[in-house]
């Protein structure tokens, strides 16, 4: 599936800026939002109508599946705008196969929403997504009484769910490898027919997707309870009630662009993207900030960038989706940046740090690769094709070091449209400052 609105050769070989770059930026609305209204949508009583939805490969994925589960989904895409007619926690499907491509938030999701179904359901996706691990969450669902196999046995898609709903219980899941797990399972609690606790073993990766989480399900009726990210439940009795939904823009995607001015010295602001807005990659700004661009947060945030960027040291667990922005631009800064505490990237869509760490190394760029983190040298990058491994963060990252470097071209530059088709079209524009 491609989203992208116009063909482009591949590799691409992205335009080299003139001087700072200047904008307003227009972006659609959050994947991790649309998802997750999605999945809440549809067990919701009634109807709902959610605003700002992105179109993209991820979230047709998901009302897709939806779709083939048995809900009412109408979706107008070019007007961002989907229907969802909820069932009041049911799923109305006994049976389905469910085809995903490599989007972790609807394989994760979809396989909770499918523990609490009753039925018998496959899903599956891409070879990438074949070596995503998913078993923290399957061995939660068995210890609520679900029968959740990976068919391969090696806890990766493809996998099957057979399930008469989930019953009052307990679960406990490592907190260390993906916050998406703890969100699949919270949101279907109000779908279970007694309490359930989710206990997290050990210190949970990407808490801000937890609030996240929290408050799509809030703005739907639902209280989520996290206890400082130990324990999460929902009280006894609270269903999703349907409603119209607004979803804000994508600040992961934001974090593209905000990098850009950074590292031209130009000045670009994200249009209706709220400072207070729960998405946690709203915070990347805080390390920009850092770097010595000036941020304006006001009902939308502005960044200035400086003439020379700071080296910094930073702890990126909570914004993990940003670390490839960060370390594309590191280069351009007056000193060594170190990234840490982001081992539980290694399970993204590829290996993100190793594949960080090669590509700048393609580059000519020193680079420093432990467990956790990256160390990277300032330097001026070569000119070289970047490989981006079906991995849309890596095409769209390494887009902002091409734009300032000149002489880089990107490969599978189509992986974009896993979130966001347009950005080639967005990034063009800017530079060619009409934007």
């Amino acid at each position: 599936m491609s989203l992208l609105k116009r063909m482009l050769p591949d590799p691409y070989p992205v335009p080299r800026v003139n001087g700072p770059v200047s904008g307003r930026v227009h972006l659609p609305g959050s994947k991790s939002i649309t998802n997750r209204a999605l999945l809440i949508a549809a067990l919701a009583d009634g109807r709902s109508t959610l605003h700002g939805a992105l179109d993209s490969d991820d979230t047709r994925y998901m009302a897709d599946a939806l779709s083939a589960l048995g809900f009412e989904v109408e979706a107008a895409w070019d007007l961002r705008t989907i229907k969802v007619t909820g069932q009041g926690g049911k799923v109305p499907a006994t049976e389905a196969e469910l085809f995903v491509g490599n989007s972790g938030t609807s394989m994760r999701f979809l396989a909770a929403l499918c523990a609490a179904a009753s039925g018998t359901f496959r899903l599956d996706g891409t070879e990438a997504m074949r070596e995503r691990p998913i078993g923290p969450l399957l061995d939660a669902l068995r210890q609520l009484g679900v029968e959740a196999v990976s068919e391969h046995n090696n806890e990766c898609p493809p996998i099957r769910i057979t399930s008469t709903g989930l019953e009052a219980g307990r679960a406990r899941m490592r907190g260390d490898l993906s916050s998406q797990y703890f969100s699949a399972l919270a949101m279907v609690l109000p779908a279970a027919s007694g309490p359930i606790e989710i206990e997290v073993e050990g210190e949970l990766v990407s808490k801000p997707y937890i609030d996240l989480t929290a408050q799509t399900m809030a703005a739907f009726g639902v209280q989520m309870n996290h206890d400082g990210y130990r324990r999460i439940s929902v009280e006894p009795g609270n269903r999703y009630a349907a409603r119209d939904y607004a979803i804000e823009p994508d600040a992961s995607a934001a974090s593209y662009f905000f990098a850009l001015a950074a590292v031209t010295g130009g000045e670009i602001t994200i249009a209706n993207l709220p400072p207070d807005s729960a998405q946690g990659d709203v915070h990347f700004v805080d390390v920009l900030e850092q770097m010595g661009c000036r941020v304006e947060r006001g009902a939308e945030i502005t960044v200035r960038g400086p003439e020379q960027l700071r080296a910094v040291d930073v702890d990126m667990n909570a914004i993990s989706d940003t670390v490839m922005t960060l370390a594309a631009i590191a280069p351009f800064a007056d000193g060594p940046t170190t990234i840490r505490n982001v081992g539980h990237i290694r399970l993204k869509e590829t290996d993100r740090l190793a594949a960080t760490c090669a590509e700048l190394t393609r580059l000519g760029i020193e680079v420093e690769e432990r467990q956790d983190s990256l160390m990277i040298q300032p330097g001026e990058p070569a000119p070289a094709t970047v490989k981006t491994y079906d991995d849309h963060r890596m095409a769209m990252a390494f887009a902002v070091m091409a734009a300032r470097a000149g002489g880089i071209s990107i490969a599978d530059p189509g992986c974009v449209s896993k979130t966001l088709p347009e950005f080639w079209d967005l990034l063009e524009d800017l530079i060619n400052g009409s934007v």
